[in-house]
C-alpha cells in the first residue's frame, strides 16, 4: 500500500499534480484510486468527468472519488447524530435540522480521511492518491488525529465512566438524555479510528507528502511554514514540485523579466528546501485538463521515474544520547526562535509553533526526566533532558 498527499496554497496547481500522478501510476499496472478532501472538488474538472461520492472507474486501473463529507459523516458519526437530535428534542429545539447536526466545524477534514483509512484496510487498490484542500484546511485535517487521540487516552475514559454513573439521573433531576452505550461505543469506534489514521498517516514506509508551489514568493513562504508544520506532526515530505515555471528560452521583453524572476526563486527553493528532491513542470501552453493533458504533466515532472516512489525519507524526530544526557531532536526548518513554546506536564511535552501545536508522548528512554533546556540549531529544535527522577529509579 501506498499513500500520497498533495498540497499547497490553493491555486498552485495541486489538483492536477495529484491527478497527472494518478493516470502515470494506473498506466505502469498499478490499481490507483485518486481521491479529493477538498470541500470545493476540481478533481473531476481536471479529468472533464463527473465524479461522485463513491469511487468511480475512469479508466484501466484508475479510480476516482470526490468524497462528500456529510455523506462520510453520517456513515461514522450516526449514532451521535441521533443522541444529538434526542437531546435537542427533549428541549424544544426544532430549528436545527439533523442535517446541521452531523458535521461540526473542523469535522469535515476528519470524516474525508476516514474514507482514505478505509480505502487502505480494504486494500483494493496498491496507491491511494489524496487531493488535499488548501494548505491550512489539509495542516488543521493532518493535525486532527494527533489533537483527538489526546482526547482518546486523556479524557474520554474519565468522561464515559462519569456518564455510565449519572445516567439514571440525569432524565429525572437534568431534564435530558445522556448518551447510551451504543453512543459511546460509536464514540470509542471513532477514536479508535483515529488512533489507526495517525499511525498510517505518519508511516514513513506507507505515506509521503507533496507540496506544490508556483515560483512566487507569496507562495514559497507559505510553503516554507506548511513544510515546518508538517514535521512538526511527525509526517514525512518526500518532494517538492515547482509548478508552471517558465521556460528559458527568448520570452520577448514582457515575460523576460519574469522568467528571471522565476529561476531565481527555483535556485531559492532547492536550496531551501534540500535536501528534499525538487521536480518541476512547465508552463504549459494550454490548459491542463483531460487525460492527454495529464499524462504530458506526469512525464513532464517524473519523467522515467515511478510517480509512486518513495524520493525522500527523513526522520523528522530521533533521540540523541551524550555526556551530559538525553536530548530529544525534532525537525523544525524555517522556525524562528521567538515562534516555539515549550511546556511539560508529567511525561507529555506540548511543542507550540505559531498557532499550531503537538502534544507529544515521551519515549520510553525519556520517561521520568524533565526538560531542562532547548535551542534552534540549523532546523532542528533540540531538547535536553536531564537526570533520572530518584522515584523512578
Amino acid at each position: 500500500m501506498r499513500v500520497i498527499l498533495y498540497t499547497g496554497k490553493g491555486g498552485v496547481g495541486k489538483t492536477s499534480m495529484a491527478a497527472a500522478t494518478a493516470v502515470s501510476a494506473a498506466a505502469s499496472g498499478k490499481r490507483t484510486i485518486v481521491v479529493s478532501t477538498d470541500a470545493a472538488h476540481s478533481l473531476g474538472d481536471s479529468f472533464d468527468l463527473e465524479l461522485k461520492n463513491e469511487p468511480s472507474k475512469i479508466r484501466e486501473n484508475l479510480w476516482a472519488q470526490e468524497i462528500s463529507a456529510l455523506f462520510s459523516a453520517e456513515k461514522s458519526w450516526g449514532k451521535v447524530r441521533e443522541y444529538l437530535s434526542a437531546l435537542l428534542i427533549s428541549q424544544n429545539i426544532k430549528d436545527i435540522t439533523s442535517e446541521e447536526l452531523v458535521v461540526f466545524p473542523g469535522l469535515e477534514e476528519l470524516f474525508s480521511l476516514m474514507e482514505i483509512l478505509n480505502h487502505c484496510k480494504e486494500g483494493g487498490y496498491d496507491i491511494v492518491i489524496v487531493d488535499c484542500a488548501p494548505t491550512g484546511e489539509t495542516l488543521r485535517m493532518l493535525s486532527f488525529p494527533d489533537v483527538l487521540r489526546w482526547w482518546l487516552e486523556k479524557i474520554f475514559p474519565v468522561q464515559r465512566t462519569l456518564v455510565k454513573i449519572a445516567r439514571p439521573l440525569s432524565k429525572p433531576l437534568l431534564g435530558v438524555p445522556l448518551p447510551g452505550d451504543d453512543t459511546l461505543d460509536s464514540i470509542a469506534e471513532l477514536f479508535q479510528q483515529i488512533r489507526e489514521m495517525h499511525e498510517l498517516l505518519t508511516d514513513q514506509d506507507v505515506t509521503s507528502v507533496r507540496i506544490v508551489v508556483n515560483p512566487e514568493k507569496m507562495v514559497i513562504r507559505e510553503a516554507e511554514r506548511s513544510f515546518m508544520y508538517l514535521n512538526l506532526y511527525g509526517f514525512n515530505t518526500d518532494a517538492v514540485i515547482v509548478n508552471r515555471l517558465l521556460p528559458s528560452v527568448d520570452l520577448g521583453q514582457y515575460f523576460e523579466k519574469w522568467g528571471e524572476l522565476q529561476h531565481t526563486y527555483l535556485q531559492y527553493i532547492k536550496d531551501q528546501f534540500s535536501p528534499i528532491p525538487i521536480f518541476t513542470v512547465p508552463l504549459f501552453m494550454e490548459e491542463v485538463i483531460g487525460f492527454s493533458a495529464l499524462e504530458k504533466m506526469g512525464s513532464e515532472c517524473f519523467g522515467k521515474n515511478s510517480p509512486e516512489q518513495f524520493y525522500f525519507r527523513g526522520q523528522s524526530q530521533k533521540i540523541c544520547h551524550d555526556n551530559h544526557g538525553y536530548v530529544l531532536e525534532l525537525a523544525l526548518p524555517f522556525v524562528k526562535k521567538g515562534d516555539v513554546s515549550l511546556s511539560q506536564k508529567g511525561d507529555e511535552l506540548t511543542v507550540r509553533v505559531g498557532d499550531y501545536k503537538r502534544n507529544i508522548l515521551l519515549p520510553r528512554k525519556l520517561l521520568g526526566r524533565d526538560a531542562v533546556g532547548a535551542r534552534l540549531d540549523d532546523g532542528v529544535l533540540k531538547i535536553k533532558f536531564g537526570s533520572l527522577k530518584k522515584d523512578n529509579q
